[in-house]
């Protein structure tokens, strides 16, 4: 499925089966997270760096091909690869174990070809052994949702203890980081869309010990909040519902302009941060441990054909949980 224009259908082409080059291997597709980047690169929020791009970018997938170079990886081995898809190695971010900040990073599904297909090329080294307790459709979510909600978590965590999270944006990360949060002991607060009573009944059904609309106080002060939804309007309201030394995270790599605000919500040493893609190293730790703690995403899922109407779902906040493409 291949977007040739920002704000256009994705449109469906038969192709040759890709070869991998020196350091890649060919996935047979078995299932693609639908994720809220794909929008951004489907609606041009992300600029368009190639003339055309199969999005998609949480792939799993089984090993039928292995290219020059590759060692530690079989044919027939399930495997996944994220939004990451290749750095440079070589920049002062990647030396310094910093490889998210890569100065010349590789992107599935927006750099290079994703998982909108039956076939993908990735790179080996950029992909992970997935665990066995998670079926296809639950591993897929878990490859950048899942990932992006625990890079944040754990950005939140830095600093002061935290019993009391505030999430917000209850979609596919919130959802999966919630479950986790939950198992490590903390109280989640889950904010939604105004109205959303599905997000919020699915946020009560998970454990979160309340959950209501973006615009709404909640009924204690928070050690800290992630925003996941990509509204900027979100960071004053998150930094006024977080205690003195509180932190917010934004956890998007798209957001639309932030409102000027009082300082006086910031003052106090509450912190503002943002959370970059992902590191390898997120993904080795955080799948087994997602596993673990019995992380499990709600799934709608979708023909390969229907991922237009996926994408519009998703837009639309047509389903709670995530979405996930079947080839």
């Amino acid at each position: 499925m291949v977007l040739k224009a920002p704000r256009t259908p994705l449109v469906a082409e038969v192709c040759d089966d890709p070869e991998p080059g020196p350091g890649e291997v060919r996935l047979k597709v078995r299932a693609c997270g639908v994720c809220r980047t794909d929008l951004h690169v489907a609606d041009g929020d992300l600029p368009q760096v190639r003339a055309r791009i199969v999005p998609g970018h949480e792939i799993v997938g089984v090993v039928e091909a292995i290219g020059p170079g590759v060692s530690g990886v079989v044919i027939g081995e399930r495997r996944g690869a994220p939004w990451l898809g290749g750095t440079c190695g070589v920049c002062r971010y990647c030396l310094e174990g910093e490889e998210n900040l890569c100065d010349n990073p590789a992107f599935n599904g927006w750099t290079r070809d994703g998982g909108y297909a039956e076939k993908v090329i990735v790179r080996a080294d950029f992909s992970f052994p997935l665990p066995e307790g998670l079926s296809d459709l639950e591993a897929a979510p878990l490859l950048c949702a899942g990932l992006i909600g625990y890079r944040s978590w754990r950005k939140a965590c830095e600093g002061r203890p935290v019993r009391r999270l505030g999430l917000y944006g209850f979609g596919a990360a919130a959802h999966l980081l919630a479950q986790l949060a939950i198992h490590e002991g903390q109280e989640v607060l889950a904010f939604t869309r105004d109205g959303d009573a599905p997000a919020q009944a699915l946020a009560r059904e998970l454990g979160c010990a309340w959950a209501g609309g973006s615009s709404e106080t909640p009924p204690d002060l928070l050690d800290a909040a992630i925003i996941f939804a990509p509204v900027g309007a979100l960071v004053p309201a998150a930094l006024k519902a977080v205690r003195k030394g509180g932190i917010v995270v934004c956890g998007g790599i798209h957001m639309s302009d932030i409102p000027a605000f009082p300082y006086d919500l910031l003052w106090g040493e509450r912190r503002l941060v943002s959370v970059a893609n992902l590191t390898r190293g997120d993904g080795l730790e955080y799948l087994p441990l997602a596993a673990r703690a019995g992380v499990r995403p709600r799934v709608a899922a979708y023909p390969l054909a229907q991922a237009n109407r996926a994408l519009d779902d998703l837009r639309e906040g047509r389903f709670a949980g995530a979405a996930v493409l079947t080839p």
